[in-house]
């Protein structure tokens, strides 16, 4: 059995069979105050039913060592892992991207999935007023001036192919944060909170950690006045975010099933 967020691991585990619970993130910052104490009570149910699994399974090392602190010893870790050639986007592909949705005559930088949690309205006020378009996508759940756009994924990673900047200024612990691993996989230089496990994957990458919503202007203005520190963050960040294929995932899982088995 396994239960793959925190809210199927209220319920109790089924009787038979090995059990294993995967973890992205727990983190209940971002929910609004009258929520959280529910939501806390929840967690403690949920800390009992991860006593009696046979594995707890994290995304990052930041979270595996969270779980290790907390007491619980039968921890593993598991990276995300990618299709790499799914990410095989021309410029041409670009191009066309960039002439639907009339975005050829200034530099995109993407601000993240349109989320309160994701630190968008907080970016857009840092970066209001750039000469760039502050784009956004996904359902459109925070209600700021950028431009937000609902795209099926090929257009979603052309937007990300098509930034000179991706923005990841999430406010709560991440688990690992695929939209900035998505944008180094094409070679986009990013910009992130660092909260939770992103850390791990901008560091890893060597991009950039911007903890301040502050300093997040001078950061990507930096970025889009100098095209050459550009392109080195990009080769950083893919020759990092390469090694997390899907083969490499499936294997990991298999043999730790095998384990348990």
């Amino acid at each position: 059995w396994i239960k793959a967020d925190v809210f199927s691991l209220i319920v109790p585990w089924e009787e038979k069979g090995r059990r294993i619970a995967l973890i992205h993130h727990i983190d209940w910052s971002v929910f609004p105050l009258l929520v959280r104490p529910i939501l806390f009570m929840l967690e403690r149910i949920c800390d009992r039913n991860l006593k009696k699994s046979d594995a707890i399974v994290t995304v990052s090392e930041y979270w595996k060592r969270h779980f290790i602190v907390k007491g619980y010893s039968h921890v593993y870790k598991v990276y995300p892992g990618f299709s790499l050639p799914i990410f095989d986007i021309s410029q041409r592909e670009v191009e066309e991207f960039e002439e639907r949705f009339h975005l050829r005559e200034k530099p995109i930088v993407y601000i993240g999935n349109c989320q309160k949690a994701k630190g968008v309205g907080e970016t857009y006020d840092a970066l209001k007023g750039l000469n760039a378009y502050l784009v956004t996508s996904g359902e459109k759940q925070a209600d700021i001036p950028a431009l937000n756009l609902n795209l099926e994924y090929r257009d979603y990673l052309c937007l990300l192919k098509a930034s000179s900047v991706a923005v990841t200024m999430s406010k709560f612990k991440e688990g690992w944060c695929m939209t900035a691993h998505e944008a180094m996989l094409l070679k986009t230089p990013v910009i992130g909170s660092g909260k939770g496990g992103m850390r791990e994957l901008l560091e890893g990458g060597e991009q950039i950690i911007c903890e301040d919503f502050g300093m997040l202007r001078q950061k990507v203005v930096h970025l889009l006045e100098h095209p050459e520190e550009r392109l080195r963050l990009g080769e950083k960040g893919f020759a990092f975010a390469r090694r997390f294929t899907a083969e490499r995932f499936a294997e990991s899982w298999l043999e730790l099933i095998k384990s348990l088995l």
